[in-house]
């Protein structure tokens, strides 16, 4: 069939006899034998993969990971794309979600981070699936099914130097790899009680996962956090609590969030799903001790941990509890000047954004890692007065489809 435009998902659009699929390791404007992977004769849509190109795209390039594959490890989306090309398919993506969801016509830029290899060598987190040999490997697309591998090419190399890959894993389920700035980390989920700690290298520390969600540790060599460096302040991260795992990520980010905030002293800021304090910790800086930030964070851990890494700045207040109820209460910033907005990847919904409306900023840094949920919200945003202002975006992920966006929301009245 003959393959179309690039959709969100990491897939191109064809059709056949009417039906719409989406086909993976194709390109746009190519021709290709392609295999159905999900659907049936009453599906609206069907899923695929290109099997054979017959007409190639001039973006097309040789994957340089051999598990990048049809039938392979489903991680990543475009390496058969040169790397300028992969940007130009998450621009696409990134203003056709605008102009179908938010009904925005906007020019979009994807922008290159430094920290990576032409796309390679960038991951300083990674989650290893175990097989029921005990063999790590990664997932294959929309399946549970566990591809073995001897080396992942986006992992950073202080991942891959860990070598999860050369050894077995028994009576284990998963194995996530941190490589942060100030030491390595690997966290095991055990289904023994007593694992035996595995032999590694000497500054790699090594915890068990004490329920599924790995949010109780439990050391079995080493340190349970880690420390990242960004921003000019050092941060405290707590087994695989969250943070960017590209290296380049977080001071682009916080870069690009005061930016679009340009917070002034003594203005009154609130970072909403603030994790370890990144975000909160930089408003903090700009609007000094006349003024005041309050962070809001769901995860226990990650907020205990916000607490340490915040805990020389005055005027800055820590949270705990889901953003949704939190914001309800009379107490947390009834009325603030700007707003961080860093949901997970469903986005942050009409509640929040509702209440945060509610409180009149002058500006909100919405930081969204799906364009689809972050035009679902700026519409939404829109219903309330607010219009958007601006957009950044950042190839933070490369050879995936994910794309990261900075957009700034402003009352319409100010436009």
């Amino acid at each position: 069939m003959d393959v179309g435009d690039v959709a969100h998902g990491g897939v191109c659009v064809a059709r056949h006899e009417g039906r719409v699929v989406f086909v993976r390791h194709a390109l746009p404007g190519e021709r290709a034998w392609v295999r159905v992977t999900e659907g049936g004769s009453d599906d609206p849509f069907w899923r695929a993969e290109a099997i054979e190109i017959v007409t190639e795209s001039p973006d097309r390039v040789q994957p340089p990971c051999p598990y990048a594959v049809p039938g392979g490890c489903g991680g990543c989306d475009w390496q058969h794309a040169a790397p300028r090309a992969q940007r130009r398919f998450k621009e696409t993506v990134v203003a056709e979600q605008l102009r179908r969801l938010a009904g925005i016509d906007m020019r979009v830029e994807v922008e290159p981070v430094p920290g990576d290899a032409d796309g390679l060598d960038w991951r300083t987190r990674v989650t290893y699936a175990v097989d029921a040999d005990g063999r790590a490997g990664l997932h294959r697309h929309r399946s549970h099914d566990i591809v073995p591998i001897e080396r992942c090419l986006i992992a950073h190399p202080r991942v891959r130097d860990v070598g999860v890959e050369a050894r077995e894993w028994p009576d284990t389920e998963s194995v996530e790899v941190v490589a942060a700035s100030g030491g390595r980390l690997v966290i095991a989920e055990c289904t023994s009680p007593e694992p035996e700690p595995p032999i590694l290298a000497s500054d790699v520390s090594v915890a068990v996962a004490a329920d599924r969600d790995g949010s109780r540790l439990r050391a079995l060599h080493g340190r349970t956090e880690v420390v990242e460096e960004a921003a000019g302040r050092r941060w405290q991260v707590t087994g695989g609590g969250f943070w960017q795992v590209h290296p380049g990520a977080a001071d682009i980010l916080a870069a690009a969030v005061l930016d679009a905030l340009d917070p002034r002293p003594g203005e009154r800021g609130l970072d909403l799903y603030c994790g370890v304090g990144l975000f909160t910790g930089v408003l903090a800086g700009r609007v000094g001790p006349d003024g005041w930030v309050v962070g809001v964070e769901g995860s226990r851990q990650a907020a205990d941990d916000a607490d340490w890494n915040l805990r020389d700045l005055p005027g800055v207040r820590v949270e705990r509890g889901r953003v949704d109820r939190t914001l309800n209460r009379a107490d947390v910033a009834p009325e603030v000047d700007v707003v961080v907005l860093d949901p997970p990847r469903t986005g942050a919904k009409a509640r929040v954004v509702a209440s945060i409306a509610a409180r009149s900023p002058r500006a909100v840094a919405y930081v969204a890692c799906d364009p689809a949920a972050l035009a679902r919200d700026v519409a939404i945003f829109a219903e309330h007065g607010y219009t958007l202002a601006g957009l950044r975006a950042f190839d933070l992920f490369p050879m995936t489809h994910h794309v990261e966006c900075v957009a700034v929301l402003e009352p319409t009245a100010q436009r």
